[in-house]
């Protein structure tokens, strides 16, 4: 895939994190988007599930199997790329829970939750970390076939609404401006790129980059829907039972999808 058609890409996603910031800029709106934002949520979760371990993992084991001796050599090669799988996990895992505050994807946060300004800013930093590293699995996904990178960036692209929602929402519970909030997601969005351009250029200096960003971005992204999104599922499962479902519907979603893209 080429520069530009990358670039097309991780801009199509940056852009859904102003999207979310966009759904806070009036009076009223929260209440208004939450539901829809509830089911984003689920649906992206079940889709991102299906894709890493439908799409994603088989592609990775090929990637490290291809031109094996043996078995021993094959079984060698599937460790590398799971132990990068857990490294990129782990590493999402440690920034959320040692540096950035708890926060909640699509939910707006009270004042009462980030008060200081500081809290904010961490915040804010451990998403754009976060979100770099989506932008990396959607490019990294394109490198390795248009069809699994297809299918990654919708996986992304349907928790960039919320995403987006939840940085503006920290700014504004924190005291900031609305301006700064919708600046919030301009940044978050602007990291999600840099992680894209980041493996584009890596990958016309290193030939094997993606050999190695793909598991590790695949951990990067298992994380976001088992340990993030799959949460606020049962979290807003309590007042609305249906979400629950949604995730199906996202399994089946990614299905349709695989089958159009086959074609």
């Amino acid at each position: 895939m080429s520069f530009g058609e990358l670039l097309f890409f991780g801009s199509l996603v940056g852009l859904a994190n102003v999207v979310g910031g966009l759904l806070l800029a009036r009076p009223g709106t929260f209440q208004q988007s939450r539901q829809f934002l509830g089911y984003l949520v689920a649906l992206g979760a079940g889709f991102m599930l299906a894709a890493i371990f439908i799409e994603v993992v088989p592609e990775v084991f090929v990637l490290w199997t291809n031109g094996t001796a043996n078995g021993a050599e094959a079984g060698r090669g599937v460790l590398g790329a799971m132990t990068l799988l857990l490294g990129g996990y782990l590493l999402i895992h440690f920034f959320e829970h040692t540096i950035a505050p708890h926060f909640h994807f699509g939910e707006e946060t009270h004042p009462e939750a980030v008060v200081r300004p500081s809290a904010a800013y961490t915040a804010l930093g451990g998403l754009s970390i976060h979100t770099f590293f989506d932008g990396a699995s959607v490019a990294s996904a394109f490198v390795v076939d248009r069809k699994v990178g297809l299918l990654v960036f919708v996986a992304v692209l349907l928790h960039k609404v919320p995403e987006g929602f939840t940085a503006a929402s920290i700014m504004l519970a924190s005291g900031r401006s609305a301006g700064r909030a919708l600046g919030a997601t301009l940044i978050i969005g602007a990291a999600t790129l840099v992680g894209v351009l980041s493996v584009a250029m890596l990958q016309t200096r290193v030939t094997e980059a993606v050999t190695y960003a793909l598991p590790f971005s695949a951990g990067v992204t298992l994380y976001v829907a088992a340990s993030d999104l799959i949460p606020e599922v049962n979290h807003l499962e309590e007042k609305n039972p249906f979400v629950s479902l949604v995730v199906f519907a996202g399994v089946a979603f990614f299905y349709l999808m695989h089958r159009l893209i086959e074609r």
